[in-house]
C-alpha cells in the first residue's frame, strides 16, 4: 500500500485525469435535474423572484465540488508519490466502484492510494485496516477524514506452507462467523464493524509480505473470503487481491477465494466475485 518514492509522470497525469473525470461527472449529475425547462402549465405560477432565488440556491450548492474530492484532486496533482497500483490495475476496481458506489468498501492496508479509494466511493463507507500504528497516526494527521483501524497479525510469510495445509481442513472450510472459527487463518480480533457490515467490495493490499519474517497476507485473504461467504442478505462481494505475482498471494487467493470465482486478472491484481453462502451452507467451499 505504501509505494516507493517516485513513479513515472505519465501515471501521475493519468490519475489526475481520473480525478478530474470523477469531479466532472459529479458536477454534471448535480446539474441534470435543473436542466429541464419548467412545464408551460406551471410557469405562470412561479414568480421571477422565486425563480432567481432557486437559481442562486442551485449555483451555490448543487454544483459545488465536495471538499473530499477537491482535497483528493489537490493532493494527487501536487504529490510526488502516486499509488503503487498501475492505472490498468486501479481501473479494474474503479469500474466496479462506478457501478456499486456509494457502497461499503473494506481495504486491508492504508497508503498513498487510500484517499483515492475513499474519493471514488464518495458517499459510501470506506474502512482501512493497517498493521503499522505509527503510520496510521501519520495518515490521520494528513487526512483526518479517512477511517482506519489498527490490526495485529501473528503470522509470518515463512509459515505459509503450514497454514496452507491447515487451511484445507474442515475447521477452515466450514462457513460461518470468523470470530468463532477454530481455523488459525481467521482474523478474530478486528474492529467489530468488520464483522457487522455487509461489505460490497474488499481489497487485500496488506499486510507486508515481501520478506520471510513479514506477516504476509495469508490471513487477510482467507478472512476476506470468509466474510464474503458469510454475508447477510445474500448477494455477492467483489474481492480484489494485489501482488499476485508473489507466491503467497497467488496460492492463497486461488485456494481460498477459488479460481471458479475469479473474474479477471490485470497485471498483479486479481478480481473475484464471491457469493453469500448464508442460504446454502452446504455449498462446496470452492465449486
Amino acid at each position: 500500500m505504501r509505494p516507493k518514492a517516485h513513479y513515472p509522470l505519465n501515471i501521475k497525469l493519468l490519475l489526475l485525469g481520473l480525478c478530474l473525470a470523477l469531479i466532472l461527472l459529479f458536477v454534471l449529475r448535480s446539474r441534470i435535474p435543473f436542466s429541464n425547462p419548467t412545464p408551460r402549465s406551471f410557469s405562470s405560477t412561479i414568480s421571477t423572484n422565486d425563480h432567481s432565488k432557486n437559481e442562486a440556491s442551485c449555483s451555490s450548492s448543487c454544483t459545488k465540488i465536495p471538499s473530499s474530492l477537491s482535497h483528493a484532486l489537490i493532493h494527487y496533482s501536487t504529490s510526488k508519490i502516486t499509488p503503487q497500483q498501475t492505472l490498468k490495475e486501479i481501473s479494474v476496481t474503479a469500474e466496479v466502484l462506478q457501478k456499486k458506489s456509494p457502497c461499503n468498501f473494506l481495504v486491508f492496508g492504508l497508503g498513498h492510494d487510500s484517499l483515492m479509494w475513499s474519493s471514488l466511493n464518495y458517499g459510501g463507507r470506506t474502512v482501512f485496516l493497517e498493521e503499522d500504528k505509527a503510520w496510521i497516526e501519520q495518515i490521520r494527521r494528513r487526512f483526518p477524514m479517512l477511517e482506519s483501524h489498527h490490526v495485529i497479525y501473528d503470522t509470518k510469510v515463512n509459515q505459509a506452507s503450514i497454514l496452507m495445509e491447515e487451511g484445507r481442513g474442515p475447521e477452515c472450510t466450514e462457513v460461518g462467523d470468523v470470530r468463532h472459527s477454530m481455523c488459525h487463518l481467521a482474523l478474530k480480533s478486528l474492529s467489530p464493524e468488520v464483522y457487522q457490515i455487509r461489505w460490497d467490495l474488499i481489497m487485500v493490499d496488506a499486510p507486508t509480505g515481501y520478506y520471510e519474517e513479514a506477516p504476509g497476507r495469508m490471513t487477510a485473504i482467507y478472512t476476506a473470503g470468509m466474510v464474503a461467504r458469510n454475508r447477510e442478505g445474500g448477494g455477492e462481494t467483489d474481492v480484489f487481491v494485489h501482488d499476485v505475482n508473489r507466491e503467497v498471494e497467488d496460492k492463497f487467493s486461488r485456494a481460498f477465494l477459488c479460481e471458479h470465482y475469479m473474474k479477471k486478472q490485470e497485471g498483479r491484481l486479481r478480481h473475484f466475485t464471491i457469493p453469500s453462502y448464508r442460504d446454502n451452507l452446504g455449498s462446496s467451499f470452492c465449486p
